[in-house]
């Protein structure tokens, strides 16, 4: 086991740093701190990073860290805190490592045995998981679907028996393509779009998956797509050695089976008939 003790040792650190999805008003004066006191700020995207470092006044050194060079960059990251100094790692927008690049550098750091401390901040998922007017826990979030409709398929089957809240990524010119292809699968679910979360022209399109699959295909901006789990009821599981042994124990006492089998049908809400033959047959109760 190791133990993380943040702020009490004397370790060198990584920071993820979640920054705003659309308002840069939402962007908390705890990561404005801290992208200013670290040595280096690695991002995903450094001509975004910089727009928002200007806006805030922030001229920490910038490197860049996305998908294409995470291992190179990870290795890089390691040996600046070797070095002593602290790095912040940010994305384009919301936190790190959700559908970003991140945990290779984690697993690097921790390994490496220096800390890894979130900041929090603004996060998609969330945001349309408490507005969508769906359960919100438990939930799952599963990120961007595959694009080839075997490796969909083959998710969504995975998926589709949780009874909990799904929650996808979507890209605005696959969201109608991917709804048509969710709903054989999953069947006509309560659904929400959440698209420009936190931005002027933000909106959330609740109703159906039929009903959704039916927007405008001009709807700009990245998508989170929650869907409800599947609620379908399940059958009850009968411990038919428990129910004989009910039975037995009430003929034990004096009754007849078909009285005993009529109580013990009452009490445990079950067929009687079902019961009866189950007991004499040693058949199954549906």
């Amino acid at each position: 086991m190791k133990r993380q003790k943040s702020f009490q040792n004397d370790l060198t650190s990584l920071y993820l740093v979640a920054t705003p999805i659309g308002n840069l008003n939402e962007m908390t004066p705890r990561a404005i701190e801290v992208l200013k006191q670290v040595a280096v700020i690695a991002c995903e995207d450094t001509r975004t990073t910089y727009v928002l470092l200007k806006h805030f006044g922030i001229e920490t050194k910038v490197i860049s860290h996305h998908a294409y060079n995470e291992k190179e960059s990870a290795n890089g990251i390691v040996k600046l805190l070797e070095s002593g100094q602290d790095v912040a790692l940010v994305t384009d927008a919301g936190y790190p490592l959700i559908s970003d690049p991140g945990y290779i550098v984690v697993q690097e750091v921790l390994s490496a045995g220096f800390n890894v401390i979130p900041i929090s901040g603004s996060s998609a998922v969330l945001n349309a998981l408490v507005a969508s007017g769906l359960v919100t826990q438990p939930f799952l979030f599963y990120g961007f679907l595959p694009s080839t409709d075997k490796d969909f398929t083959q998710i969504v089957n995975q998926l589709k028996a949780y009874p909990y809240t799904l929650i996808f990524y979507e890209a605005p010119h696959r969201i109608q393509k991917t709804i048509a292809r969710l709903l054989p699968i999953l069947g006509d679910r309560k659904a929400v779009i959440a698209r420009e979360l936190t931005k002027k022209f933000e909106e959330f399109l609740r109703g159906k998956l039929s009903e959704l699959g039916d927007i405008e295909d001009e709807l700009k901006g990245e998508m989170v797509l929650v869907i409800e789990g599947n609620i379908e009821e399940k059958p009850e599981i009968v411990d038919l050695a428990e129910i004989n042994e009910r039975i037995q124990a009430y003929v034990d006492g004096g009754i007849t089976a078909s009285e005993a089998i009529k109580q013990v049908a009452k009490e445990a809400g079950l067929n009687k008939h079902e019961l009866y033959n189950a007991y004499h047959n040693k058949g199954e109760v549906s």
